[in-house]
């Protein structure tokens, strides 16, 4: 780690250590026995005057100017779903989700695999990594995408390819709403993850986390993420709320009196003998 912070400070900043106060950026759940030990570090062995370490989400939310807000953190090896408070992260409501960049580059090399298109082994994941980059996107519909793809595959395709993207431009970063398509063993879409956090947070704060949902990382960047994440968290929330419609509607049938002449098993037994 010494000799990494050597090499950014002296090679790439060209700057003198002791005459820099310092920023440091650290993940979500990072250990105080890491914080300690880059802290350790910076004031003794590069002699700073001043350092501070912030944790990647907030820095994100202020880039958006507000402190309170869901940040979605996406990277290429592991997603975060962190809420923050006035600038506090809610640690204990922080959730990781197993997919990331790396898993829709894996994807999408199955995907070519599938396909038998004739890609050399070797090349196969530099190949899957640059149709991620360049040509991937988020779909509203899969059926609809793949209906559209059918009819005329060369129409979405504005110019001449060695190797042809196809399907796999949709695909990929489906996972992120589709994770059993890459990993059987989790299932639950990054929506479902929100929205499950956003309710384990302190009641006061979720309104403002559910208005405040900032997208950071490389894996986030792909066409429409945004709108369809929107949309699918719009849909759960919606879900939620009308199975509690119901009960709501009871509670207020019976507070206000609707209900004030109650039938006993007397009242019906009467009722009973008389006819």
């Amino acid at each position: 780690m010494e000799k990494f912070l050597e090499q950014c400070i002296f090679k790439y900043l060209r700057a003198e250590p002791e005459d820099h106060y310092f920023l440091l950026t650290e993940p979500p759940l990072n250990t105080p026995e890491n914080r300690e030990y880059l802290a350790e570090i910076m004031f003794e062995s590069f002699n700073v005057p001043g350092l501070y370490i912030a944790v990647q989400a907030v820095l994100a939310l202020a880039a958006n100017r507000c402190l309170t807000g869901v940040v979605i953190d996406s990277g290429d090896g592991v997603t975060h779903v962190i809420p923050v408070a006035e600038g506090y992260v809610i640690g204990s409501c922080i959730k990781h989700i197993p997919i990331a960049g790396r898993n829709i580059t894996y994807f999408i090399q199955s995907l070519l695999r599938e396909r038998e298109i004739g890609i050399p082994p070797e090349q196969s994941l530099e190949t899957a990594k640059a149709i991620k980059e360049k040509y991937c996107y988020i779909c509203p519909d899969i059926a609809k995408e793949f209906a559209k793809y059918e009819a005329d595959p060369g129409k979405w395709i504005k110019k001449i390819f060695d190797v042809f993207p196809g399907y796999e431009r949709f695909l990929g970063p489906e996972i992120f709403f589709h994770p059993e398509f890459a990993n059987p063993d989790f299932t639950t879409p990054i929506s479902q993850i929100v929205d499950d956090m956003i309710q384990n947070c302190p009641i006061d704060v979720r309104r403002p986390l559910y208005n405040n949902i900032v997208l950071s990382g490389g894996s986030t960047m792909f066409k429409d993420f945004s709108r369809r994440l929107q949309r699918d968290i719009k849909k759960t929330v919606d879900a939620r709320l009308k199975l509690s419609e119901t009960l709501g509607g009871g509670k207020l049938t019976v507070s206000i009196g609707f209900f004030n002449d109650f039938v006993d098993y007397i009242s019906i037994s009467l009722h009973v003998l008389l006819m």
